[in-house]
């Protein structure tokens, strides 16, 4: 199968940005917010979401990088912060895509083990193939694929999301 272009460098920035004012608007009394990115990709969205963030509002973005095997997540989530760090603070979690809802589902377990403030989270596309009820509260694009479709999102130079 041939890959499609669904995301291009300049639509990926468009939509990195919608997201960072949706985050400012969920979030305009705080002084700092976490941007919560799973590894590899969904940490660079992060990094990413952050930087905009930090130039459209007042709020102190703080990252945190999420490692976790995602065929096998259940223990094996390491953050780069402690809980302390992250109590009774707001958090985004990120990923760069949401497929069957593992990963999310799994991190947004492993944060819950502490009283947050507020809670959401963000991916750059949406697949809606969920097998867990998970959502994204900020989503750059939703595609309608079948199960056999792969998306691929890649960071770099030439920023895009591919359907193979």
């Amino acid at each position: 199968m041939e890959e499609q272009i669904i995301l291009t460098h300049q639509q990926i920035q468009h939509k990195i940005r919608r997201i960072a004012y949706q985050i400012y608007e969920n979030n305009v009394d705080e002084k700092e917010v976490i941007i919560a990115g799973i590894d590899p990709s969904g940490y660079v969205l992060a990094e990413r979401i952050a930087k905009v963030l930090t130039e459209i509002s007042e709020i102190k973005a703080i990252l945190c990088k999420i490692n976790m095997d995602k065929n096998r997540p259940l223990g094996s989530i390491k953050t780069s912060m402690s809980p302390a760090n992250y109590t009774n603070k707001s958090i985004v979690l990120v990923d760069d895509v949401l497929n069957t809802g593992t990963a999310l589902a799994y991190g947004v377990q492993h944060f819950l083990n502490v009283p947050l403030k507020r809670f959401k989270t963000a991916v750059l596309v949406n697949r809606n193939h969920k097998k867990y009820p998970i959502k994204a509260d900020f989503k750059g694009v939703s595609l309608s694929t079948s199960i056999l479709n792969h998306v691929k999102v890649t960071f770099g130079k030439t920023d895009q999301v591919c359907l193979q």
